[in-house]
């Protein structure tokens, strides 16, 4: 479920004529007196002083003087370079420390010493090894919720269940001679196991039930997860679609992810080629029109595919990612590994009104956290807010943040009540609704059926003809011996 933090008046303010961020203390450049002068002759190196001294007269002696010198040069040079090197370090190290000044002022400040924040970095980069357009939902998946739990689960228990499902799945089909090579009536089956009750494999399956309690996960992040959905049977709108979508995998058919206001449901292509939306909370197939009639879907946001639109499997990496940052944003805080995260997410879908979301409200975040370090404790105030053109980078920071929003503006969201939401969910429960989803369910396994029919009847042509084929072969006709 998205939620958008409530925005506060942002104030335009003119980027020019504003002040410079104050001077930072510099290191002081040594003096020329404050180095010693190794250009007087008269320097001598106290390594040479217990050397005998030469006499002096000939061209012995200026041959020697010659060779003073250029050793004296070379001296001179190698305390030169040392001297401008450790000057360099120096700057180098002064510069380090304002630069670090400077950004503890405007990031916020690091979670990284928290308990259990290691495995979010850990599932971080296990996501990022994960090839973008060949992985495994249940994988992906897994890494997320692990990370909450402080990497203490264990994949091969998680993926084993799921695996078992849906080979029971497939046997019923088997035992329904059902055809186990369409997609739609593979679809149909997985659809059913979550919305009918059913007897899989010798047990009595109890369909699954939408949990309205917490169920934008805010108290209990948890209630988000598929892990909950299988321990309890119950789920909402971001558990139930990712469970299907990796029994989906495991049965080797095709579905996909699709965003609605607050909601995502499965998308899946008919054998008619013909798209169906399958509604998990309410176990029903809705037309588009019922998804329309949330009123919360401007004609921007289609444009812009933010809804309504099968994900392919980059973007739905997009929203792990994003689920990434705010299960760590609910557990620990925000800090720079929120916005890292969802930097990545929107690298691979920059439409994803999830991950935007998050995104402004990291940044409202920074921009809150930045503006109480100079003494800026009231952005709603606008005489206070003022204060901010005097420090440029919290001023680019102010307007990133509104380039944020206007950008979630831009994509055609409109912020849906959680009231209206849940009234939407509601309707959707109807008796017409229902009887619709019974009559378009019946309608695709029809044209499945006579589908398979024909295959069938096409499957035994081609078995017929290669018998008579194979008879035309083992003729043979007998030589009569008075020919001979």
């Amino acid at each position: 479920m998205m939620k958008r933090l409530q925005v506060f008046p942002l104030l335009c303010i003119s980027i020019c004529g504003f002040g410079q961020i104050p001077n930072f203390p510099t290191a002081s450049t040594p003096s020329a007196s404050s180095i010693q002068n190794y250009s007087n002759q008269n320097y001598s190196n106290p390594a040479r002083s217990n050397f005998p001294s030469v006499p002096h007269g000939g061209l012995y002696n200026q041959k020697s003087s010659q060779i003073d010198q250029q050793n004296m040069r070379m001296v001179q040079e190698d305390f030169k370079r040392v001297a401008q090197e450790q000057e360099a370090r120096s700057k180098q190290e002064e510069y380090n420390r304002q630069q670090a000044t400077e950004d503890s002022y405007y990031n916020l400040p690091s979670l990284s010493g928290k308990e259990g924040t290691q495995a979010y970095y850990d599932a971080y980069t296990q996501l990022a090894l994960l090839n973008t357009d060949n992985y495994t939902v249940s994988q992906a998946n897994f890494i997320v919720e692990n990370a909450y739990y402080g990497g203490k689960q264990n994949f091969n228990q998680f993926k084993s269940g799921i695996q078992k499902t849906a080979k029971q799945l497939l046997q019923k089909m088997k035992e329904r001679k059902e055809d186990t090579e369409s997609n739609t009536d593979k679809n149909l089956m997985i659809f059913e196991y979550f919305s009918k009750d059913m007897k899989l494999g010798g047990v009595q399956h109890k369909a699954y039930k939408y949990d309205f309690e917490d169920y934008m996960g805010q108290k209990d992040h948890s209630k988000m997860f598929v892990s909950k959905l299988l321990k309890t049977g119950s789920g909402q709108c971001h558990s139930m679609p990712l469970l299907y979508l990796m029994l989906a995998e495991e049965m080797n058919t095709e579905a996909s992810l699709a965003y609605a206001p607050n909601h995502t449901y499965i998308k899946f292509l008919d054998e008619e080629g013909e798209w169906q939306n399958a509604e998990l909370t309410n176990g029903i197939f809705t037309a588009n029109s019922l998804i329309l009639e949330s009123g919360y879907i401007k004609s921007e946001a289609l444009q812009n595919d933010i809804y309504m639109k099968s994900l392919s499997k980059k973007e739905l990496l997009a929203q792990f990612y994003a689920d990434l940052a705010n299960g760590y944003a609910h557990k620990y805080g925000m800090d720079e590994f929120v916005g890292k995260t969802l930097d990545k997410a929107l690298e691979y879908s920059p439409n994803n009104i999830y991950a935007n979301q998050l995104k402004s409200m990291y940044q409202q975040a920074r921009l809150t956290y930045v503006a109480s370090q100079l003494g800026i404790k009231d952005l709603e105030n606008p005489e206070e807010l003022q204060n901010i053109r005097f420090y440029p980078k919290a001023l680019a920071l102010l307007q990133e943040t509104k380039a944020q929003f206007n950008n979630i503006d831009n994509l055609g969201f409109v912020m849906m009540p959680e009231g209206a939401y849940e009234q939407w969910l509601g309707n959707m429960k109807g008796e017409a609704n229902r009887q619709k989803s019974e009559e378009l369910a019946e309608r695709m396994r029809q044209v499945n059926a006579e589908k398979q029919k024909q295959k069938l009847q096409e499957a035994q042509k081609q078995k017929k003809k290669e018998s008579d084929q194979s008879k035309e072969k083992a003729q043979y006709f007998p030589i009569d011996p008075k020919h001979l």
